[in-house]
């Protein structure tokens, strides 16, 4: 039997770039031997047009000074990558152009890419492709985005005695990551750092869901803001916040019948809100700033009270439209979706883990993603987990420093152990031998190496 060729040593470059790609934002950052929060850079993952024609590209939005009415080409739809055009418009604009953010020779550069559980095989090789043969990276490895977060100190999360960080970038033995973004929301269990693949559990609600639903509420009751998804996604940032006890909230606000108005409550006025617009030919942000019911402000609102050449100021009022909207993460039922909402999503993917890893898992709950940020998110997710999990299970949630750009954080702890990196990244050539469905193996964990 003939000798088998001896495997020839793989080598890596020194410089590692670690890519959460996100449907809202790219996450982009290179290794370093001691990686923080500010090595990530925030991009843009976009391309953009203003109402005066002009086309902004990824991190040159940031320069823009007028979102009236500005309309973006996404790349990245329901989480996965479905226009590489545009998407190499943006990467090209940060990796190589002189300029970009993080300019680098690709050839002497090792990426590590996330993408969403479950992403159809399709679109893998189509992303294959273009790392390798469009451009030409030394070497590649694809990770599910929640497992990353497995890498951070997660017992430092949960003021437990951290992590010995001495020992390298060893991943959670249990860790159940609630991934709320722009485009949906992804429970995934993690057992060592690796999905449990069955048990994942996806709800078709997100960011993006929210914004288009209060973008509907104020163009039926205040202004049309139906090419103002920018405008609105700000509002939605600065007033939205998630009911403790959404009915007595929603009592609170009801108007009623001028015939039989409810009495006031204490507190009634802490809800309704007023959001003064931005005016950007001024180049003036929208604020919010406690409601005025007086006739003063309505009067000023229509400009009877504007003095000449003094601008009229325009506000939105909000009232339930400030906790109605971050309700569909809880309730999808509210719009007519049928799903269930976070708790249940979570008790769902539970049910297909080992009932020996509940009590690890519901005690090891980490909240990322940008919908994490949403005032009372946090306390109203543990409090539902809470009564639907088993009495004899402790439910902890807790939520990272920054939540957007934990999941980086988690692969730059992790190119920290070049032999654990080693193991994972497949070079150039190795593509150009194996193909694409081999990558998937290694991928995957089907082919030890």
């Amino acid at each position: 039997m003939p000798r088998l060729p001896k495997p020839q040593e793989r080598h890596l470059p020194e410089q590692t770039l670690i890519v959460d790609n996100g449907s809202y934002t790219m996450k982009a950052g290179f290794a370093t031997s001691s990686p923080s929060l500010e090595d990530c850079h925030i991009i843009p993952n976009c391309i953009a047009r203003d109402r005066a024609k002009r086309i902004w590209v990824g991190a040159h939005l940031e320069k823009c000074n007028d979102f009236g009415e500005i309309a973006f080409r996404r790349p990245v739809e329901k989480g996965y990558v479905v226009n590489w055009e545009a998407e190499k418009a943006v990467w090209d604009s940060t990796f190589i152009e002189n300029g970009g953010k993080l300019k680098c020779n690709p050839q002497d550069t090792n990426l590590i890419l996330t993408e969403s559980p479950n992403t159809p095989t399709a679109l893998q090789t189509n992303c294959d492709q273009m790392v390798f043969e469009e451009y030409e990276f030394a070497s590649y490895s694809r990770f599910l985005g929640p497992s990353l977060n497995a890498y951070n100190d997660i017992p430092r999360f949960f003021d437990d005695p951290p992590r010995d960080m001495s020992l390298g970038a060893s991943p959670a033995e249990c860790l159940l990551v609630v991934d709320s973004g722009f485009s949906h929301t992804t429970v995934t269990p993690l057992f060592h750092g690796k999905p449990i693949q069955q048990a994942i559990r996806r709800l078709d609600i997100g960011g993006k869901f929210l914004t288009n639903y209060l973008k509907e509420l104020v163009s039926i009751r205040h202004y049309n803001m139906l090419d103002e998804t920018h405008l609105i996604n700000e509002v939605k940032e600065a007033i939205c916040f998630v009911s403790e006890d959404f009915k007595r909230d929603l009592e609170r606000t009801w108007k009623g019948a001028s015939g039989r108005q409810k009495k006031t409550v204490k507190g009634d006025d802490d809800i309704v809100v007023d959001y003064v617009l931005p005016d950007y030919n001024a180049h003036k942000q929208g604020y919010t700033r406690p409601h005025d019911p007086s006739l003063s402000a309505k009067m000023k609102k229509i400009g009877a009270l504007a003095g000449a050449g003094e601008a009229v100021e325009e506000f939105m009022t909000l009232g339930n439209e400030r906790f109605t909207v971050p309700e569909l993460l809880f309730n999808p039922n509210d719009v007519g979706l049928r799903q269930p909402g976070i708790p249940e999503t979570v008790l769902q993917s539970m049910s297909s883990v080992p009932t020996g890893l509940w009590p690890a898992m519901l005690a090891n709950i980490l909240a990322v993603g940008g919908n994490s940020r949403i005032k009372g998110y946090m306390e109203r997710l543990e409090s539902e987990i809470r009564q639907l999990a088993p009495a004899e299970c402790i439910v902890r949630v807790a939520r990272p420093p920054d939540p957007i750009k934990s999941t980086w954080l988690g692969g730059a702890l992790f190119a920290e152990n070049r032999a654990a990196m080693k193991s994972v990244q497949v070079t150039r050539q190795e593509y150009q031998e194996h193909g694409s469905g081999w990558l998937a193996k290694v991928f995957s964990g089907a082919i030890a190496r």
